[in-house]
């Protein structure tokens, strides 16, 4: 199985809300683990139904919380309620591929679900798992790290992007 190519920041999918998920079936199973497969080719720690190009809201993470314990798993049409405690920290994003900038966030998250069976489940997160969280529930309204950044901040880390050759090809050079 080749994995699925990630979008790169321009593409209309990343920039609009995913659609809920209202069919459980084999290709939502289909999809959780394209989404795997295209992590794990971009080394990355989480990664978002639309950055490959299809909008549904899933996404997966095999990401390290605050204590260093790998957390691997899905969740599907996600919800997340955030602490007011807020910490910074280097982000970075697949579909935004090189530059890393500075980006506060809360301290902890909770993200409310359901599996892709339609269990329900809840994970929490501290630390660098939080921003994993918030970072891959934002995908799901259409919204990147580089757009919470002041327009001239984000224009330099558009301008300093370096796709990979897991990365589609980009739609058009943002500015």
């Amino acid at each position: 199985m080749t994995a699925p190519k990630i979008r790169i920041y321009g593409d209309p999918v990343l920039h609009q809300p995913a659609r809920p998920v209202t069919e459980f079936d084999d290709a939502l199973a289909a999809l959780v683990d394209d989404l795997f497969a295209a992590m794990r080719v971009a080394e990355g720690v989480g990664l978002a139904a639309p950055q490959i190009g299809v909008d549904l809201a899933v996404f997966v993470y095999d990401c390290p919380d605050e204590t260093g314990e790998r957390q691997v798993g899905h969740v599907v049409n996600p919800t997340i309620e955030v602490s007011a405690e807020r910490q910074g920290g280097d982000e970075g994003c697949l579909s935004v591929p090189g530059p890393y900038h500075e980006l506060e966030r809360a301290a902890s998250a909770t993200v409310t679900g359901v599996d892709r069976t339609g269990a329900p489940l809840t994970v929490s997160g501290t630390g660098f798992f939080a921003r994993c969280l918030q970072h891959e529930t934002e995908h799901l309204h259409g919204v990147l790290y580089v757009d919470h950044l002041p327009r001239n901040r984000r224009r330099r880390v558009l301008r300093d992007m370096e796709p990979y050759e897991w990365n589609a090809p980009m739609v058009s050079r943002p500015s």
